[in-house]
Formats: structure tokens, C-alpha cells, sequence
């Protein structure tokens, strides 16, 4: 009895063993792909950033037929009836509005014993003065 208990222990420890093993070699793979995949996106990145660099859209627009705009030969157009782009405001003013909190009335802040003392002095303490 204690033989096949003690088989029984072996083959389940074995199991798990196996089991853990497997899930440790997936996660190993799925880490390497893991790893691929931001290398690609890295170097897709940087191709992108060469692609919009000034030298590069420089060289791109001379092969289309663009030519720098030269100040002296550049003619505005004025359009009736065209309002120009107002500023962006992207940030709230610096000027900072006062929120007043509302006031709590005396009765509603003073604690049990406060209030005690103030009925104590106003109702009771007259009656016990002696009058001369």
C-alpha cells in the first residue's frame, strides 16, 4: 500500500513537473517573439523618421517639380469676406476665479459641549444669581 502511495506521489510530481516545464518553454518563446516584434516596430520608427526628415521631403518635393518659395516672388491674395485664424487657446487663463465655499451657520459646527455651555449661560445661570 505504501509503494503504490508512494508511486502514485512520484507520477502526480512527475506530471506537474512536465506541465511547468512546458509552460516555461512557451513562455520563453512567446518573451523571444515578444522581443521580435518591438525590434520590427523600433526599425519601422526609425524608417518613418527618415522618411519625414527636412533633407528627405526636401529631396522628395524637387523630384515632384516644387521649388523653394522665395519671399520677394511670393504674391498674397486677399479674399473678401475671409476672417483671418483666430489665436488657439490652449491653456485657461492665469487669472484664478475665488470660489467661495458656503458659510456654516454657527449652530451646525459647535460640538455637544459648546452647546451645553451656552444653554448653561443663558437659561440656567440667571435663574441661580441672587438678586440683592
Amino acid at each position: 500500500m505504501i509503494l503504490v502511495v508512494i508511486a502514485l506521489v512520484a507520477v502526480f510530481y512527475l506530471h506537474i513537473s512536465a506541465e511547468a516545464a512546458k509552460i516555461g518553454r512557451e513562455i520563453q518563446k512567446m518573451q523571444g517573439t515578444i522581443e521580435v516584434r518591438e525590434r520590427e516596430i523600433e526599425d519601422l520608427q526609425s524608417k518613418l523618421a527618415m522618411l519625414m526628415s527636412s533633407a528627405e521631403m526636401r529631396r522628395r518635393a524637387e523630384a515632384m517639380g516644387f521649388q523653394a518659395s522665395i519671399p520677394d516672388e511670393t504674391m498674397y491674395i486677399l479674399i473678401s469676406g475671409y476672417d483671418e485664424r483666430q489665436p488657439a487657446v490652449l491653456a485657461p487663463s492665469s487669472s484664478r476665479q475665488v470660489v467661495r465655499a458656503p458659510v456654516t451657520p454657527p449652530e451646525y459646527s459647535e460640538s455637544l459641549l459648546d452647546w451645553l455651555d451656552r444653554s448653561f449661560a443663558k437659561y440656567i445661570l440667571p435663574k441661580l444669581e441672587v438678586k440683592p
